[in-house]
């Protein structure tokens, strides 16, 4: 058994290979297999979570909708979003669905206080926020006692699809990103400090 875990940067990919890698990769594992972290980014695409509702979608416009596996409502990914998926077993960890939301939320406000900036959670409302906005979406599916899905955190991305649909769930939600606090950047340069900061919350 270990602790390690494995970090794959994966760059720019399509949603639905990813997810059907993440579901394989979720099913094939056994006790021994090293919990894996997934960064990347999406091209335009609205999910819709498994209790999502449609009438969250507002106008219909040229992104394309995919119904998913996670929990919680509709979100959108594009490029500029940092995307990390969190290939945990939970069970070997002894970790909680719960404690492992905290653990995401707890990864990006660390990250947004090292650039001086100030993120919360809000109760019953998972993700983080900045004075009202929210600049993080989170989302899980548990299979076989182990994780898949996590969080999208918005670094430099377009921002006006969130204005088609009620993100997470929740109408008049504004949306914000990390470029909007500290001018231009990427989720590239996020990487290392994301990396570094997970890895030690989760090990």
């Amino acid at each position: 058994m270990t602790s390690t875990i494995v970090v794959r940067k994966l760059g720019m990919q399509s949603y639905l290979p990813t997810l059907e890698a993440m579901q394989h990769f979720t099913q094939t594992r056994d006790a021994t297999t090293p919990d894996e972290l997934w960064l990347l980014e999406h091209p335009a695409i609205y999910t819709l979570g498994q209790a999502g509702k449609e009438e969250h979608l507002l106008n219909r416009n040229a992104i394309p909708v995919l119904k998913v596996d996670r929990g919680g409502q509709v979100t959108y990914h594009g490029p500029g979003q940092l995307v990390a998926y969190t290939l945990i077993d939970l069970t070997r960890k002894k970790m909680s669905v719960h404690r492992l939301v905290h653990l995401l939320e707890n990864t990006v406000i660390n990250v947004l206080h090292h650039y001086g900036i100030e993120g919360e959670r809000k109760l019953k409302a998972p993700g983080v926020y900045i004075q009202g906005k929210k600049i993080c979406s989170v989302g899980l599916r548990i299979r076989r006692g182990c994780s898949y899905h996590g969080l999208a955190f918005n670094v430099n991305n377009d921002l006006s699809p969130f204005e088609d649909i009620n993100p997470c769930g929740y109408p008049g939600l504004t949306m914000t990103r990390l470029s909007d606090f500290i001018g231009p950047c990427t989720p590239d340069e996020v990487h290392a400090l994301f990396i570094e900061t997970f890895s030690q919350a989760v090990s």
